[in-house]
């Protein structure tokens, strides 16, 4: 193994070529997130940059001291991060207060506040965080995510390097461990990239185990640089350009659809790694021809600025100007994050950097980081402190005294559509509205392939010898309050299937978390016909969110597998809208205009064609069709308050106390059935 302290003088000088591979990285980074090319895997280069940066400077370090200078690295470290993450953090929190959804100021909050303590990478895999999301979901800190795998990164691998070396000395005399343990992470991870991939793709896609060995490829490339540097510089020319241009075209094949990271990421890592590799022997023309150019450089340099100011910039945008975010929209975030990047690298990175102080007395850097990570937390929980930004609604209209079930008639949905102010004890209060969730029935999670009957799936008069059955996806099990009182009302149990995304019908749904097909969705619902056929119901339910990949013999297949299940009267009721936007978002904007928040029924009506195949198919089998629609909807509006009560807990899901507000309305269908 090579002596470190040999490589040559191109190995601890700056690269042009690298400082352009980074503005390539972030062009991609922005141009993907803004929707203005689809691009992906620009974070992906940038771990192996980071990688092979950090291994360069680590190694000529321990080859040249035997040791590393942890407070001098981790100086530079928060010399170069806190500063543009503290003041972007804080921009971030100010800006959510004034123009987003008070309803979700506390959640942005807390993620702030993970974000600067670099664990919000797992949070967002805890909680199974969609990455490609589209549905409003997205928090303006989400993007974080990679900034804090590099700084784990930071935190652990100097001193790993530092034992294996000394480790590798002892008793090779050499750095021969050193490279065994790079190989070793990067198998060990990327064998982890593709099978988590595949069985839990937001841990995968989040978690730094399966990125890992993205950066250790980076690092593998500074121990080799001496090697690299002696290729032969035609060879190192083709390298440097395919490397380039395998990065780009990797990035333009692999879309929204593409499971991630797994397989597809390893083209990005390998174009990153040959236009490293073939930069090592400073080809004259080879691709650092192009990327020493100036707008390269400019753009590297202040491409960690415009990382963290475009993605809040993007979340917040229609919340700012108010309308949906469209193409030209979509240019002003990517411009004008670009400029406030630029003024923050000149008034604050570059002068950070550059102060000699911070530069010569490490512990003044550390300290200047911890200061700053510490004041922007503070402004992350004075946010759960401060009063929500919610403009106070009009006392003078009230709605129902109590939480009493009342029955929702046309004449309240036709009233809703031209409701102008909030009720000023609206229920569930606006507050909890997010939180108004079903407090009855099961539901499973996307992993769970079979369906199993435990003692929270029924629901009732548990007692009962007659059996309800309800089967469908979060839209089944979003009535479970309202099934639970009638149930009891009408002396019969109700048992609940429900998966989430997961439709009874018999079609081949892709899974948007797992980015392939839902094949967690055919065994389960296999397994919940058998458990049918052993509880002799009298009645099925079948309701679901209706879906484009319906087909007519999907569901014809699903409703004569029913039809013989022991005789059992089935009654299939459509499905409730879908608002699109999350309606107690909306409402906490618009407290004096609820209108606003209306949505039309072309809008939130989903797929009629496919509404009209399934209601074809249920009755071609004998089952009740029970249209739900009326008790939304008016023939032109669905209003987002009715009869006092807030009808949506997000952009799709009933609210519990709508649910419990439906039961008259679903009891006349259920008691014909169960006569």
């Amino acid at each position: 193994m090579r002596n470190l302290a040999e490589t040559t003088a191109r190995t601890g000088n700056f690269r042009p070529d690298i400082q352009g591979l980074r503005a390539v990285a972030i062009a991609m980074v922005v141009l993907y997130h803004t929707g203005i090319l689809e691009i992906h895997n620009g974070v992906i280069v940038s771990f192996v940059l980071s990688g092979y940066l950090i291994g360069s400077q680590l190694l000529a370090e321990v080859s040249k001291t035997g040791r590393v200078s942890f407070g001098k690295f981790w100086a530079r470290r928060m010399r170069r991060l806190a500063p543009g993450m503290a003041v972007v953090v804080i921009a971030t929190i100010v800006a959510s207060w004034v123009w987003a959804s008070p309803l979700r100021f506390r959640e942005y909050a807390n993620d702030g506040l993970l974000s600067v303590f670099s664990v919000l990478n797992w949070h967002l895999a805890e909680n199974g965080t969609d990455y490609f999301a589209n549905n409003g979901t997205q928090t303006p800190f989400q993007h974080a995510w990679s900034l804090n795998i590099e700084e784990q990164f930071y935190l652990v691998f100097p001193i790993l390097l530092l034992a294996v070396a000394w480790l590798s000395k002892k008793i090779f005399r050499n750095r021969a461990l050193i490279a065994v343990m790079l190989i070793g992470v990067i198998g060990g991870s990327l064998f982890l990239s593709i099978t988590q991939t595949a069985s839990n793709q937001p841990l995968a896609y989040f978690g730094a185990q399966t990125r890992a060995w993205e950066l250790a490829v980076g690092v593998l490339l500074a121990l080799c640089t001496k090697l690299l540097s002696r290729m032969y510089p035609v060879l190192a020319v083709v390298v440097s350009w395919a490397g380039l241009a395998t990065i780009i075209v990797t990035g333009l094949l692999i879309t929204d659809h593409t499971p991630l990271p797994g397989y597809a990421d390893i083209g990005t890592v390998v174009g990153a790694a040959m236009l490293i590799a073939g930069g090592c022997a400073a080809p004259t023309f080879g691709a650092e021809w192009l990327l020493k150019r100036k707008p390269f450089d400019f753009v590297a340099n202040v491409s960690y600025g415009w990382y963290l100011w475009h993605w809040p910039l993007l979340i917040l945008w229609p919340d700012i100007t108010g309308h949906d975010i469209t193409f030209s929209d979509r240019l002003r975030v990517a411009g004008f994050s670009l400029f406030l990047a630029t003024v923050m690298f000149y008034a604050i990175e570059k002068r950070v950097r550059a102060n000699k102080r911070l530069t010569l007395q490490p512990w003044r850097g550390i300290t200047l980081g911890t200061g700053l990570t510490a004041t922007a937390a503070a402004a992350m929980a004075l946010a759960f402190v401060v009063p929500l930004n919610i403009p106070a609604s009009t006392p003078a209209v009230v709605a129902a005294a109590d939480n009493s079930i009342n029955v929702v008639g046309l004449a309240d949905v036709k009233e809703a559509a031209y409701q102008q102010d909030l009720p000023s004890n609206v229920q569930p209060g606006l507050v909890d509205a997010p939180n108004d969730a079903t407090h009855f029935g099961c539901i499973d999670n996307t992993n769970v392939t079979a369906y199993k009957l435990t003692s929270n799936c029924i629901i009732g008069d548990k007692t009962s010898d007659r059996t309800i059955v309800v089967i469908g996806d979060s839209h089944a099990w979003q009535w479970g309050d309202a099934f639970n009182t009638l149930g009891k009302d009408l002396g019969v149990r109700v048992v609940t299937m429900a998966k989430g995304g997961c439709s009874p019908e018999v079609y081949a749904i892709q899974n948007p978390q797992l980015n392939r097909e839902y094949s967690e969705c055919d065994s389960w619902r296999q397994s919940a016909f058998d458990e049918m056929d052993r509880l002799h119901p009298q009645v099925i339910i079948v309701t679901s969110r209706v879906r484009q990949e319906t087909t007519q013999a999907g569901a014809e297949q699903t409703f004569a597998r029913l039809s013989k299940v022991n005789g059992a009267k089935l009654v299939y009721m459509t499905d409730t809208p879908h608002p699109g936007i999350n309606i107690p978002d909306c409402l906490a904007k618009h407290t004096s205009e609820v209108k606003a928040c209306n949505r039309s029924v072309d809008q939130a009506v989903e797929f009629p064609q496919a509404r009209a195949i399934e209601q074809a198919a249920a009755r071609k089998y004998g089952a009740v069709v029970f249209d739900t629609l009326p008790a939304f909807c008016t023939a032109t509006t669905c209003p987002p308050v009715i009869g006092g009560r807030i009808v949506y807990f997000d952009d799709s899901h009933m609210t519990r106390s709508y649910s419990l507000a439906l039961t008259s309305f679903v009891e006349p269908p259920l008691r014909v059935a169960l006569s």
